[in-house]
């Protein structure tokens, strides 16, 4: 397990980079998600390197396969991507031209279709372009963009 970092991490077995558990993370309230930066890259990995936290985990194609084959691991996802949609629906802050979530939008959209499937991954992206439309936020063309080919 201590190969895998962040396999550790969505089991529920080992500490982010900052020595949170996945459910210390679970349980941020709206404001602690949204002013807490290094996070997301433990709850929506990819396989590149984050440039805004360096000691964020790479997934390798080991790792992506342990996670696909953890039952724990997908129930962690799901249990992110929920908690991450709830934070979307409840917050309004998001919703202008340029936000620093529209880069994790795009992040989560890319580890789910990596992690879960694209159902997942485009589940989440639709209910995101529906909060958007909801509120007529002029959210912009460039972040819709990432967000349709992530």
């Amino acid at each position: 397990m201590a190969s895998r970092p962040v396999l550790a991490f969505l089991e529920g077995e080992g500490p982010d980079a900052r020595g949170r558990t996945l459910f210390d993370v679970l349980g941020f309230d709206d404001a602690a998600l949204e002013l807490t930066h290094d996070f997301i890259q433990w709850l929506f990995p990819l396989p590149e390197p984050s440039g805004a936290v360096p000691d964020a985990p790479v997934l390798t194609a080991d790792d992506m396969q342990a996670i696909h084959d953890s039952i724990l691991a997908q129930c962690a996802l799901a249990a992110a991507t929920d908690r991450m949609e709830a934070f979307y629906r409840a917050t309004s802050s998001w919703l202008r031209l340029h936000d620093h979530n529209h880069l994790r939008i795009t992040r989560i959209i890319r580890s789910l279709r990596l992690l879960r499937g694209d159902e997942e991954a485009d589940a989440f992206r639709a209910a995101v372009l529906s909060m958007v439309e909801a509120a007529r936020a002029p959210v912009s063309a460039r972040s819709r963009g990432y967000w349709s080919t992530a």
